[in-house]
């Protein structure tokens, strides 16, 4: 009998995935592109949405024409993505008008600023559960409609859409004929109000955006239109879509109040399902739109660490000091200790819970029997310390101890990594059996749309058995480690402090 499948596309930061999953949870086919990133000037970020959508259709392609996905009756697609990068495009032609900011840009960090000081914040944060910091979607299409007066009158004419990548993407598929978005992606654009579920007049007024440009808000698993067979190469129902950290959430069973997850990607994205409640945060997280067990909305506290799997990424094409990112596994493992040495790596400035978009990255502790290993243990460590700082604060916000933490992305892989975050935390780690669960999140939410799942207990069971970390490191060693890193921090933030004071031209 042919066996059913989902084909689920996971676009990320740097790259597209497609895996095709199958009903008893085999991968039948993957394939994977990288796609080049923009750097126009400091701190800019920026992708080409075209060459995003070429790789994607292309990558969706390959893993279909793989010999096992060939012998399955695949039945819809799945769409799971980097969340607050910004694409605007023309309605008619689909033409993109400018690259694609990504979430990592910090070219709207003044506006956030003035933002706060005219006092918004506490609205914004009220509405949104995020606060108004440079990342998210929201001053990324302010700036671009300031900046270009022409975009802003085609905007106003209703030219012009716009939308996270979910939706650039399922505009594509669907040759224009579906402009949509799902809660997880639309709640982390500043114009998603949490409470009354969709865009908000009063932000869309703050923040000089037309309701016409936005998508539709339809729910995660369900339908959001079909793939045509002339631009994409083939007609599939897309029947499930998630931002990929609620996707893994997803992906890993984070389906109950308390349940968290963590995954290890560029960034590092800790989120604590807290189930219908809205629960806002007194701790520098953000609160966002989450999906159910079965698929209809929930909510979840988040902690975005922006720089995780990048650290060791910069360490092996900027530093050299790594031919592979798989050799740090072993030389953390070669040393005793840190020897004091931490990295903090605020390339773009600090996520939660300090938010500080001006902090950059910062070594301490260097001296002359300082090593590759001690500087390369020290980015493993940091992704430790600052998933340990995350939960702590969403276990102070939600009264809820998580017993476990969840773990996912690739880095996750890394053994010694795996067993110092049980340490640090002073709790299991349990890794899942695949580490790409942001496509199987949303290949779950499609599946369960297409009855390939009858329901979320059917996905993860096909799936297979996890791996356990334990917690074994002497609390004396823990506390002092995360002092010492909360010492590195503080002299990462003093340092672009004492830069903000200088007068310019520096000293």
């Amino acid at each position: 009998m042919t066996v059913r499948a989902i084909a689920a596309i996971d676009q990320g930061t740097t790259g597209t995935t497609v895996l095709v999953v199958s009903e008893d949870g085999r991968v039948l086919g993957r394939a994977y592109s990288e796609f080049t990133q923009y750097f126009p000037r400091p701190g800019w970020v920026e992708h080409d949405a075209g060459e995003i959508w070429e790789t994607t259709r292309d990558v969706l392609a390959r893993a279909l024409d793989a010999p096992g996905a060939r012998e399955a009756r695949v039945e819809g697609i799945g769409v799971t993505n980097q969340r607050e990068t910004l694409v605007v495009w023309d309605r008619r032609t689909l033409a993109p008008v400018h690259r694609a900011i990504v979430w990592q840009d910090r070219r709207t960090t003044e506006m956030c600023r003035s933002l706060k000081e005219a006092g918004h914040e506490a609205m914004v944060r009220s509405s949104t559960g995020l606060v108004l910091d440079p990342y998210f979607t929201g001053t990324k299409l302010t700036w671009l409609l300031e900046r270009e007066p022409a975009l802003r009158r085609r905007a106003d004419a209703g030219e012009l859409a716009c939308g996270t990548i979910d939706s650039w993407l399922i505009a594509r598929l669907t040759d224009g004929s579906v402009h949509a978005t799902d809660p997880t992606n639309a709640s982390r654009t500043l114009l998603y109000d949490l409470h009354e579920r969709g865009w908000s007049d009063a932000l869309l007024d703050l923040f000089g955006v037309p309701r016409r440009m936005l998508p539709e808000i339809r729910p995660s698993s369900g339908s959001f239109g079909v793939s045509r067979g002339g631009s994409a190469g083939v007609e599939l129902p897309i029947l499930g879509v998630a931002g990929d950290q609620q996707a893994a959430l997803f992906g890993q069973g984070c389906w109950s109040p308390g349940s968290a997850k963590n995954t290890y990607g560029t960034g590092a994205f800790l989120l604590l399902h807290t189930g219908e409640r809205v629960v806002p945060s007194r701790h520098g997280l953000l609160t966002t739109a989450a999906v159910a067990k079965d698929g209809s909305l929930a909510h979840a506290l988040e902690g975005s660490v922006f720089i995780a799997g990048a650290a060791i990424q910069w360490l092996r094409d900027a530093v050299g000091i790594l031919e592979h990112a798989a050799d740090s596994e072993s030389l953390a493992a070669s040393l005793d200790d840190n020897d004091g040495v931490y990295f903090v790596p605020a390339f773009v400035g600090l996520g939660a819970p300090h938010w500080d978009p001006e902090a950059r990255g910062t070594i301490v502790g260097l001296t002359r029997g300082t090593g590759r290993a001690h500087l390369v243990r020290a980015a493993l460590e940091a992704m430790c310390y600052a998933t340990a700082e995350v939960l702590d604060a969403m276990e102070a916000d939600s009264g809820v101890i998580a017993s476990e933490l969840r773990v996912d992305g690739g880095a996750s892989a890394n053994d010694w990594l795996m067993s110092f975050q049980a340490g640090i935390l002073n709790r299991a780690v349990v890794r899942a059996p695949m580490a790409e669960t942001t496509a199987l999140g949303a290949a779950a939410l499609a599946g369960m749309a297409a009855g390939v799942w009858a329901d979320a207990d059917a996905y993860r069971a096909s799936i297979g058995q996890p791996d356990r970390f334990s917690a074994d490191l002497d609390p004396e060693r823990r506390e002092a480690w995360m002092r010492g890193w909360g010492r590195a921090v503080q002299a990462a933030r003093s340092w672009a402090g004492a830069g903000r004071e200088e007068p310019p031209g520096g000293p």
